[in-house]
């Protein structure tokens, strides 16, 4: 059995008077690909901006190959670490959101390449050498010298996706990252999540697409109301669940 990549315990996170994770325990393993499924507002979202500190957790804590994420102990205490250190952490947990978030004034390959060259230091010639490999294994090998604005929503996400490797992650966290694109071009995203899976990347996430839960997962979670309902291979979460709201909400879905 593989080592846990991702370790998730105790987390607790507030808005306000709202409580939108009430202690979430959850542990990826390396290599493995957990999906999150559950209704809007559920904290799923939230959940996956706790795990490289987008939001900060009022409890609880969130480790990354066995490292803390956010935080440093001592004396029985967490203590926030700077920003540049928090930076650094992030180069190791690759995001990809529902709106690409690409650098419209740069290139493709220029979307690319700063990070690794900014933030990890590496040569440009390599930087560049690199983003042209991994917009080959998305399908864009032609698309290195067009602009954001020049591509189809699915091109825009498979950048993005290239652009995560790009820092060569060691988990990549997606955000419902077929939500912002038209039907037909959900497909082509997806393809390229099904393969970094096959490549035995660890990856978390969330989505409302069953069918690709089904085909790809390891793990499904079923969230809802800020805790884990259920989990497990998705032929027993999605197939035969045991709680009534997991049922509910896979009436309404599938």
């Amino acid at each position: 059995m593989s080592a846990v990549m991702v370790d998730i315990r105790g987390v607790h996170k507030s808005f306000g008077a709202t409580e939108v994770l009430r202690g979430i325990d959850l542990q990826v393993r390396a290599g493995e690909v957990t999906v999150i499924v559950g209704p809007s507002g559920s904290g799923k979202s939230t959940l996956l901006r706790a795990v490289n500190h987008l939001e900060k957790v009022d409890r609880g804590w969130i480790g990354v190959d066995g490292e803390l994420i956010g935080y440093r102990r001592a004396g029985g205490k967490l203590y926030e670490l700077k920003e540049k250190e928090i930076l650094r952490q992030r180069t190791r947990i690759g995001f990809v959101f529902q709106n690409f978030n690409l650098f419209p004034h740069l290139t493709v390959a220029e979307n690319l390449v700063e990070a690794p060259v900014s933030a990890l230091r590496r040569p440009r010639r390599e930087a560049v050498a690199t983003a042209r490999e991994l917009l080959a294994r998305v399908g864009l090998a032609g698309k290195a010298d067009a602009y954001p604005r020049q591509l189809s929503g699915g091109q825009q996400q498979r950048v993005a996706i290239a652009r995560a490797l790009a820092l060569e992650p060691k988990v990549l966290l997606f955000d419902e990252p077929t939500s912002a694109l038209d039907p037909e071009l959900v497909g082509e995203v997806l393809d390229v999540i099904k393969d970094l899976a096959r490549g035995g990347t660890t990856m978390i996430v969330v989505t409302h697409e069953i069918g690709f839960a089904r085909e790809v997962a390891d793990t499904v979670v079923f969230l809802d109301g800020g805790v884990v309902v259920e989990q497990g291979p998705p032929a027993a979460v999605l197939d035969t669940p045991r709680h009534e709201r997991t049922r509910a909400f896979l009436s309404k879905v599938l």
